[in-house]
């Protein structure tokens, strides 16, 4: 029982480890991007809160994506698949972005969470439904396809 707990936390740590560094040169994954988009009726039947949360989720995937969107608009993408050489200089950059926008994001998600709820609900909507469809537009890029 031992060994195979002892192995089990081995197989994780290695595979944690070997996951974060194949991330490294990777310029924003899936789990930074909307995975549904709304229609005004599905809007108008949430609460507030979930309309603040969505809210949260879009600007994210806008902030993450749109700085990055004429190198890629497509999650999972290395640098060595544009061809960009994954050197320390290039990673180094690539994680300071990471970084820089999380940060970024911390601070823009307390200025939602404290001031978007005094937004009447139907702007909160509008601007939902806006910030997708600047997503759509994202994912859609230069060449016309999803």
């Amino acid at each position: 029982m031992l060994r195979v707990t002892t192995s089990f936390i081995f197989f994780l740590v290695v595979n944690i480890t070997f996951s974060q560094k194949a991330n490294e040169a990777v310029f924003f994954t899936q789990e930074k991007q909307v995975n549904r988009f709304h229609t005004i009726e599905d809007l108008e039947s949430l609460k507030k809160g979930e309309l603040i949360s969505l809210y949260k989720d879009r600007v994210q995937e806008i902030m993450t994506v749109i700085p990055l969107l004429s190198l890629t608009n497509e999650a999972g993408v290395r640098l060595s698949d544009i061809g960009i050489k994954e050197d320390s200089r290039h990673l180094k950059i690539l994680k300071n972005n990471k970084e820089t926008i999380e940060k970024t994001l911390e601070s823009t998600n307390e200025a939602i969470e404290e001031l978007v709820p005094y937004a009447d609900t139907e702007k909160i909507i509008w601007t939902i439904l806006y910030f997708e469809e600047i997503i759509k537009k994202m994912r859609i890029g230069v060449n016309g396809s999803f």
